[in-house]
């Protein structure tokens, strides 16, 4: 992993540029000769060049420039590369698109051509409905409404009732959202944090917060970032209790939703990306050979699609995903030594995209990979994985935590080594007992080791 040198936030973002990226800084700085900014492309270049962030060496490698200046030399460039970004970026962005007409209407209202600002304003309405991006209609109709209220545009009798029933509807289509995108954070909150139900404590914590918390006619909503939270409020409701058919329901839903908006796919390519992901693990969940194998032929095509490989946040998430699911193929069929062949590349992946992959999700295939060597009998490599799961912070998943420490266990077991396992016995029981993830199935695990570790 990176040192924590280089967690400086200008280091990581000139180290996630492309050739492309850096070519195109380069040229859009140099549009300007003032000196501030030829130091600029010197720092550039320097920290561009380092595999760490040493300030040390950077500030010998700049010649005429003192450390009090260095703070605002690189906020400076912090600056220009994210500006760079934005006029490199904003074609294949509709959030940028909208925005910069946004800006073009606030100019030319400010200049006191209100009429060619209401003109643009129109156009980026119609551009938002297509897309669903009300939050840009609410401030596209506030513009209007300050337009309409301050001057005499002519656009009719009718222009304020019409922008007044635009308003109300923008206001009820955002309640909906913000009450059920808050819904699904939540629950995904609580799942990344404690992972599956663990006890009838849990169980009625969920449902009773659940309850409390939808929308109140929910199903009855029409909108697409509506049904999209709805779809994944129930999608983790139905996976924090482990009803896998519910779960398997919702997330088709949830990439159906998709499937009949295109469109939609290039917009939320992160949310698309996560609904395969959950419609995959459903049907490895429900052991459904022949539906998994179909939408990961079709996930793994999406991948190389232009909307999976645009930016490095999608390619980071494709690469997870994807490998998750590889590894529950093996996992589901049983096809070991198969699965141990796929290491090499997820460990490559995990080094090219550690800047970016959150721990949860290392966490997670860390696991996986540990099941493949321990089904497969290499029970020393499959101890190796877990123990970075069990050497790390006990702060989320912890019932993955619980399941590495038993599988962690089981390999000891397997190996023969009696020497530590009564006291591993003793700390598992300890610790799976602390965290209240004991559940019938691992008391008879228990059981049957200790009668074999005592007699």
């Amino acid at each position: 992993m990176m040192s924590n040198r280089s967690a400086d936030i200008l280091f990581q973002l000139i180290k996630s540029l492309e050739k492309a990226e850096k070519r195109h800084f380069k040229l859009y700085i140099k549009r300007s000769s003032a000196r501030e900014d030829l130091k600029v492309i010197r720092l550039f270049d320097a920290i561009d060049k380092g595999k760490d962030y040493d300030e040390t060496n950077i500030l010998k490698k700049l010649d005429g420039i003192e450390k009090p200046q260095f703070a605002n030399l690189k906020a400076h460039l912090y600056k220009e590369l994210l500006a760079s970004l934005r006029l490199l970026k904003s074609a294949n962005s509709i959030d940028l698109q909208l925005h910069e007409q946004l800006d073009y209407a606030s100019i030319l209202y400010n200049k006191g051509l209100y009429l060619q600002s209401l003109k643009i304003l129109d156009r980026v309405k119609d551009l938002a409905r297509q897309y669903h991006q009300d939050s840009f209609l609410i401030q596209v109709i506030s513009l209007q409404k300050k337009i309409e209220t301050l001057h005499i545009t002519r656009s009719g009798d009718g222009a304020a009732d019409k922008i007044t029933a635009e308003a109300d509807d923008v206001n009820k289509q955002r309640n909906e959202i913000t009450a059920l995108s808050n819904l699904a954070l939540q629950l995904y909150q609580w799942y990344v944090k404690h992972g599956h139900a663990r006890n009838t404590n849990d169980e009625k914590g969920v449902r009773l917060f659940f309850k409390q918390n939808m929308l109140i006619g929910a199903n009855r909503v029409t909108g697409f970032y509506q049904r999209l939270y709805l779809y994944q409020s129930y999608c983790w409701y139905a996976f924090i209790r482990q009803d896998f058919l519910m779960y398997y329901r919702y997330s088709k839903k949830w990439v159906d939703l998709f499937k009949n908006e295109p469109l939609m796919i290039t917009v939320e390519t992160g949310h698309y990306i996560k609904g395969m992901h959950n419609l995959l693990t459903a049907n490895f969940d429900l052991r459904n050979f022949k539906q998994f194998d179909k939408y990961l032929a079709r996930f793994e095509r999406f991948t190389f699609s232009k909307p999976a490989s645009q930016h490095d946040n999608f390619r980071m998430q494709a690469f997870v995903y994807l490998t998750s699911a590889k590894v529950n193929q093996h996992l589901m069929k049983g096809s070991f030594s198969e699965g141990i062949k796929l290491v090499p590349a997820v460990e490559k992946g995990l080094e090219e995209f550690q800047m970016y992959i959150d721990r949860h999700r290392v966490l997670v295939i860390q696991y996986k990979t540990a099941l493949l060597y321990f089904g497969n009998g290499n029970y020393e490599e499959s101890i190796d994985h877990l123990q970075k799961i069990i050497n790390g912070p006990v702060d989320m998943r912890i019932d993955l935590q619980c399941y590495a420490r038993l599988l962690h266990l089981m390999a000891h077991f397997e190996l023969g080594n009696d020497a530590i396992i009564e006291s591993l016995i003793k700390s598992v029981f300890r610790f799976m007992s602390r965290m209240e993830n004991l559940t019938v199935v691992e008391e008879e695990v228990f059981k049957f080791l200790k009668n074999n570790v005592y007699e």
